[in-house]
């Protein structure tokens, strides 16, 4: 996966407590189209744990104790034709209908558990 790095290198400023905000996340996982040492040494020279799953190994790594929580997450939010299909070419309209898609998911989950 080329992609990685990149995608660290990406994140956002994170907001929390007082003072500089943060930039990069305490740990990364990562299923096995992750495993390399190279992404290993970049990781761990950012100051970041990598967590990723080791090819070869039999599943039941742990990986899937939290992962499970993003790919609910996706699935929830390609319940939506229109995030599921991407029809839109421009990425700022594709972003306003991903924010609406978890608005609604958001707003689900709030009434179900005040009802």
């Amino acid at each position: 996966m080329t992609q990685l790095l990149v995608l660290v290198e990406g994140i956002p400023p994170i907001a929390g407590r007082t003072g500089h905000p943060r930039f990069r996340p305490d740990r990364v996982q990562g299923d096995r189209g992750y495993d390399s040492e190279a992404h290993r040494h970049a990781l761990r020279a950012r100051g970041i744990i990598p967590d990723l799953a080791k090819r070869g190994t039999p599943h039941g790594s742990g990986l899937g104790q939290t992962r499970w929580v993003v790919e609910r997450g996706l699935s929830w939010l390609h319940q939506f034709r229109r995030l599921r299909i991407r029809w839109e070419r421009r990425a700022d309209i594709h972003e306003a209908f991903m924010l609406l898609g978890c608005i609604v998911i958001c707003h689900r989950a709030l009434h179900w558990s005040f009802c």
